[in-house]
């Protein structure tokens, strides 16, 4: 997958309320609300190690770090390290060198230089390492578990725009062989009224038959306060091999995805968006697959 961006004009602890509710009848005794309080308590500190387990897991060792003014930090991590190699099918080799581009695709443009808001600090991952956000206690903790972060809930899936509770516009073609797809978005930061609401738009490669063999990659640009903990609008991407049901998440929260750019912080804040009536925004997303090598896209 590659990426890149143009723009016009040129701009540049967790609270656990543990209410103990006194009863008409003096039948709960101290003693035992004391021991339900002292479970709970329990198991928050379990929580919070579990917690803290799983950041370590995707948090890796760093050769660099970077503080984005958007407050995110951007570990440079050695590019055998990133979480995709932790996959057992991946465990102890390294990341191919960036694949050529399909014939006959024209680079538009090259990636600007910021093109993420943690590029305004004018530092950048050195050579052989890539850029990864750090995640946080607080990012899990606005999922509903360790399981869920960072991952899509399981539905049934439609292609047209009129699945319940889910608004969206779509535009698509089948009946053919395709070996990729290539799309430019204009960046925006729509509003959101809830924490759980989201809006994005995304290229979508797909394949089977909306059903439980469902495979998909996904790429594009999307406010989710509740898995960034904000309203800036961020490059993201996606893949599942199962429908959302037991594959796939989003960015490199789980292995899987192989990232060879050293320049895009994937789920990192995308830096200037669109502004009515005045300077507008896209990105170029391009999606293909190598079909002399690994069969990888």
């Amino acid at each position: 997958m590659a990426s890149s961006c143009c723009k016009r004009p040129s701009i540049i602890a967790i609270f656990a309320v543990l209410l103990l509710l006194a009863a008409a009848s003096p039948v709960l005794s101290a003693s035992a609300a004391n021991s339900s309080t002292l479970r709970s308590g329990e198991e928050l500190l379990k929580y919070r190690r579990r917690i803290r387990a799983h950041i370590k897991r995707l948090n890796k060792p760093s050769l660099k770090t970077i503080k984005s003014p958007d407050g995110d930090f951007i570990d440079c991590v050695p590019s055998h390290l990133q979480p995709a190699f932790d996959h057992p099918k991946l465990i102890g080799q390294k990341p191919l060198d960036p694949p050529e581009r399909p014939k006959g695709s024209i680079q538009t443009a090259a990636v600007n230089d910021t093109f993420q808001a943690w590029m305004l600090t004018g530092e950048s991952c050195p050579e052989g390492t890539v850029p990864i956000r750090r995640t946080t206690e607080e990012d899990i903790l606005r999922a509903t578990s360790i399981l869920k972060f960072g991952r899509k809930p399981a539905a049934r899936v439609r292609r047209d725009s009129r699945s319940s509770g889910h608004e969206h516009a779509v535009g698509y073609v089948t009946g053919d062989q395709y070996y990729g797809a290539k799309a430019s978005l204009n960046v925006w930061a729509p509003r959101v009224t809830s924490p759980s609401e989201f809006s994005l738009s995304q290229i979508w490669v797909i394949s089977g038959s909306f059903g439980h063999d469902l495979n998909t990659i996904e790429a594009g640009w999307q406010i989710s306060p509740q898995l960034y903990g904000d309203t800036n609008p961020r490059f993201f991407t996606y893949w599942t091999t199962d429908a959302y049901r037991e594959t796939g998440c989003y960015n490199l929260l789980c292995s899987g995805f192989v990232q060879t750019n050293n320049k895009i912080a994937i789920g990192a804040a995308i830096s200037p968006k669109s502004t009515y009536n005045d300077g507008q925004f896209d990105i170029s997303l391009l999606v293909w697959k190598l079909q002399k090598v690994n069969q990888n896209w």
